[in-house]
């Protein structure tokens, strides 16, 4: 399959840009700077070489999934791109085929007494030099649940997601998950192992789930 990634060239998007390699589908990264991406992905890349809020809707409905990677730094002023971005794919893929992913960070997910990581990050002292992004995150799963004529899936990572092993993972929907070491965390590459198989095996629609890492002796 033709698939999409914007923010192609981050530690998320170029995990997932490797994995569809590996599986024989035909990867785009969309990204802003070329020479960047090329550092990262290599020269034979296939890249589009665009800002995400300019992308057409020719642009987005050439592939057959588009993966909204995009991410901006935690503490950023700019937190709500995230939503802006989101809206913007919402508008042109309306009642097209194109399936769109999104991941929506973890603070959404909810915690053993009901409450929503969100609703702890906001009680944290001084939030308001990082909460943009957990916040404007949150409110793209809010938006997405208004959404009955796109074709989207949510993707939730766990609290602590990064770097790491990529060696399998563990499913759920709504909740924030912990190993047995009591670790809720997510690996970029497990991140990627979990989309490119709903990519090949589709089992959500118009759904979020979550995942995490796999214990090591599993």
């Amino acid at each position: 399959m033709k698939i999409g990634i914007i923010g192609g060239n981050g530690k998320t998007g170029s995990a997932i840009y490797a994995e569809a390699k590996k599986r024989d589908h035909e990867p785009t990264a969309i990204v802003r700077n070329e020479e960047r991406a090329r550092a990262v992905l290599g020269d034979d890349a296939n890249l589009l070489v665009k800002d995400a809020l300019d992308l057409t809707k020719a642009d987005l409905t050439a592939f057959d999934v588009v993966v909204d990677a995009f991410a901006v730094p935690m503490g950023s002023a700019q937190s709500y791109l995230h939503l802006d971005l989101l809206t913007k794919l919402v508008r042109e893929l309306r009642e097209t085929k194109t399936r769109l992913f999104v991941i929506i960070g973890a603070a959404s997910l909810k915690l053993p007494d009901g409450h929503r990581l969100l609703d702890q990050l906001q009680a944290t002292p001084n939030n308001e030099q990082w909460i943009g992004v957990p916040l404007n995150q949150t409110y793209e799963y809010e938006f997405l649940q208004m959404i009955d004529n796109v074709d989207w899936v949510a993707i939730s990572p766990q609290s602590n997601f990064g770097p790491g092993p990529t060696n399998g993972y563990v499913m759920g929907k709504d909740e924030l998950m912990k190993d047995a070491n009591g670790k809720s965390e997510l690996s970029n590459g497990n991140m990627a192992l979990a989309i490119l198989d709903e990519i090949d095996s589709p089992a959500h629609k118009q759904q979020r789930f979550t995942v995490r890492n796999q214990e090591a002796d599993q």
